[in-house]
């Protein structure tokens, strides 16, 4: 029989994605607080969870740029829920700006996936960066 704490139900790049996910929700505040700023979830998760999903992945030894990827989807994801949630329920439309919306929402979930992959490599980067860099400082001390 297996142990429990042996199954994994996800891959490691999901688990960083939801983790980067989760952790850039507090951020979002502070960032909204920036002046001429207005951060979306949706665009938080895709940047901001990227990165940190890609930071984590490189310190896990796992491929940065999927983390990202898959943290851009989950931004693309809520960014589109939002949408829905908080326009879609207001009246009836037409059948004109439904077939937009869906086709909007299709590119929408096609391109966020690639900026969190960018982001993702991003953060992946300066992470090795920084680490490379504070274990060379400490072997020349």
């Amino acid at each position: 029989m297996v142990s429990p704490s042996h199954v994994r139900i996800l891959s490691p790049a999901w688990r960083y994605a939801l983790i980067g996910a989760l952790v850039s929700l507090p951020v979002l505040p502070i960032i909204n607080w920036l002046p001429n700023s207005e951060a979306t979830i949706g665009g938080g998760i895709m940047i901001v969870g990227a990165l940190i999903a890609g930071s984590i992945a490189a310190i896990r030894s796992t491929e940065p740029s999927a983390a990202g990827l898959r943290a851009g989807f989950l931004g693309g994801i809520v960014g589109m829920l939002t949408i829905i949630v908080t326009d879609g329920m207001t009246a009836a439309w037409p059948l004109s700006r439904v077939v937009f919306w869906v086709l909007a929402g299709g590119v929408i979930l096609c391109i966020a996936p690639i900026f969190g992959r960018g982001c993702g490599r991003i953060g992946g980067w300066v992470t090795n960066t920084v680490v490379t860099r504070w274990k060379t400082s400490a072997n020349v001390s």
